[in-house]
């Protein structure tokens, strides 16, 4: 029985799904080619939400070998306490390393998936198994913008890239010229689980989707979303996944914890969302419109932004204008993308399609 480890960056939700979503493609296409594959999912993301994406048996290893970077909520950032972490991380790591690649060598794995903390390349060379990277960006392109005190441990994070033996570089990218072998693929995500009919039977309401909005921040959510706005749509109906939300008559909270934001994206016509990889892809997977927030300090944000606006009907709001302002925003046309160019939907099927080869035909 082949063996897949996959590491997830100890950042929000967003790399454990998209983590997750590969993971259940390549378990399918193992089980067609008549392949058990025993799964292993290294991360600290719990595992409701891994079992929203994954169905069937794996291993959760409640590991991590990174921090990404700490936050209070989807936009608060704590650097000082990342580098600290990060520090001791890099301090520590021979016995990180020691630790891990007996472990992947005691249960037999033949690859590592990362997504994308920087340690796993060494930790898989260690144990001599190959270590393959999915991402659109590196830890080293995050940090580096934030000061002199970074510049160790992003020089760190690309010496650690380079034990790596290949790497999918998804959409929304930067270089990622720490990585070796880089080859480009589409869009990952999951696919709506429901049908659109199931969803508005949950509802209290028969609200067309061009008034039907999916508020969605991600694993950290916002510490104060202003609610108090949707007042001014009452003829509107808004989905949010915050259990800490006000009741409102307009207003459907999410408390099925197998349901997913792209579970309900189907029945929306726009998406609101900070910038972030996987509520982007999961939208342009579906072809639907994007309204954003702006978020400083965290490079891959300003990218994803690109993105949608060469890529998908969108609407930038300013962060500002989205907690103090009147949301007009929802009543704008969404502009349509700049170019023509359409987006690779394929990467989770190429990536799975790689890897179960690779398992099929192992050493």
């Amino acid at each position: 029985m082949p063996t897949l480890y996959v590491a997830v960056t100890n950042h929000g939700f967003g790399h454990a799904t998209r983590a997750a979503s590969v993971a259940a493609e390549i378990r399918q296409r193992c089980q067609a080619a008549g392949l058990p594959l025993k799964l292993i999912i290294a991360t600290k993301a719990p595992g409701w939400l891994l079992d929203s994406y994954l169905h069937g048996d794996y291993t959760h290893r409640p590991v991590s070998f990174d921090v990404g970077v700490l936050q209070t909520d989807s936009l608060t950032m704590d650097k000082a306490a990342t580098l600290r972490i990060m520090q001791e991380i890099r301090n520590q790591q021979d016995r990180l390393i020691a630790e891990e690649s007996a472990f992947l060598q005691a249960e037999n794995v033949d690859l590592v998936l990362s997504d994308i903390p920087p340690l796993m390349g060494k930790i898989a060379r260690a144990a001599g198994i190959p270590c393959w990277v999915m991402g659109n960006f590196g830890w080293d392109f995050i940090y580096r913008p934030w000061g002199d005190e970074f510049a160790a441990i992003a020089d760190w994070i690309c010496e650690c890239f380079g034990h790596s033996d290949r790497t999918f570089r998804l959409p929304f990218c930067e270089p990622m010229s720490a990585l070796p072998n880089i080859t480009d693929v589409g869009l990952t995500g999951g696919t709506p689980a429901h049908s659109e009919d199931h969803l508005r039977s949950l509802l209290s309401r028969d609200i067309p989707s061009e008034r039907t909005v999916l508020l969605t921040f991600g694993g950290l959510g916002l510490s104060a979303i202003p609610y108090d706005r949707l007042d001014r749509f009452p003829d509107w109906q808004f989905i949010t996944f915050d259990r800490q939300a006000p009741d409102l008559p307009n207003l459907y909270r999410v408390s099925d914890p197998k349901m997913r934001p792209v579970d309900w994206m189907i029945m929306c016509d726009r998406i609101v969302s900070k910038p972030g990889y996987s509520t982007f892809a999961e939208a342009c997977l579906l072809d639907k419109g994007i309204i954003t927030i702006t978020r400083e300090g965290f490079a891959e944000a300003q990218i994803l932004i690109d993105g949608i606006q060469n890529h998908a009907p969108h609407c930038i709001v300013e962060a500002a204008d989205f907690f103090n302002g009147d949301w007009s925003f929802l009543q704008r046309d969404l502009l349509p993308p700049k170019t023509n160019q359409k987006l690779d939907k394929s990467g989770q099927t190429v990536i799975a399609a790689a890897i179960t080869e690779y398992l099929e035909n192992r050493p």
